[in-house]
């Protein structure tokens, strides 16, 4: 059985930090991508970071780039996401998502991911 199990949100002020962490379990960590989506009430899920296991590729949203940092730790099964400089419009359920294969190309796409974590909720503070 493959879980994803994300973790570290909460409320937060304006200009301040979270790191999320999400555990994958019941499969090998390695040739899968991890990616984190984050969905507002009346907004579609929305892919705001993707890393690939086996070469540490990433790839960011415009909307978080140059804020957010997304960094794996294949020896612990975990995908990590340092969010910096958070904003208000950053408020939202933010998901881990896995694909089982390596992907390639600029979009983060939720079509594109097998397996998922129940969500964690980020909430800033204005």
């Amino acid at each position: 059985e493959v879980q994803l199990q994300a973790s570290g949100g909460g409320l937060v002020q304006a200009g301040g930090s979270l790191r999320l962490s999400c555990a994958v379990s019941g499969l090998t960590f390695g040739n899968s991508a991890i990616a984190w989506f984050r969905q507002a009430p009346g907004k579609e899920r929305e892919g705001i970071a993707r890393i690939v296991s086996d070469n540490d590729d990433t790839v960011y949203s415009d909307s978080v780039k140059g804020r957010f940092t997304i960094a794996s730790d294949n020896a612990k099964n975990a995908v990590y996401l340092q969010m910096n400089s958070l904003q208000f419009d950053d408020t939202a359920v933010y998901y881990c998502g896995l694909a089982e294969r390596n992907l390639a190309g600029p979009m983060i796409r939720a079509v594109d991911y097998d397996y998922w974590g129940q969500g964690t909720q980020v909430t800033v503070s204005s």
